[in-house]
């Protein structure tokens, strides 16, 4: 009787592992789907200004003009 619980605790740790891991897949498909989804139009004009801000030299007209590629994409993105 000692013997087993002895390695209760191992085993133990082992099942909640487990358990752990299970429950994080359980979780990745059927509540996180909501980020295998296309971004909402706004949240790709978000992103691609700030690629512009972020690649973009320091010539004012060249961001301007990337920003405004942006906005006729979210525009179009809108329209769908």
């Amino acid at each position: 009787m000692i013997r087993r619980q002895r390695g209760g605790a191992l085993g133990t740790l082992i099942v909640l592992i487990a358990l752990a891991v299970i429950g994080y897949y359980v979780y990745q498909h059927f509540l996180g789907s909501e980020s295998n989804a296309p971004p909402s139009c706004q949240a790709a004009l978000n992103s691609c200004i700030a690629d512009c801000r972020r690649y973009s030299s320091s010539d004012a007209s060249e961001n301007e003009a990337c920003q405004k590629r942006c906005r006729d994409q979210a525009a179009a993105c809108e329209a769908k």
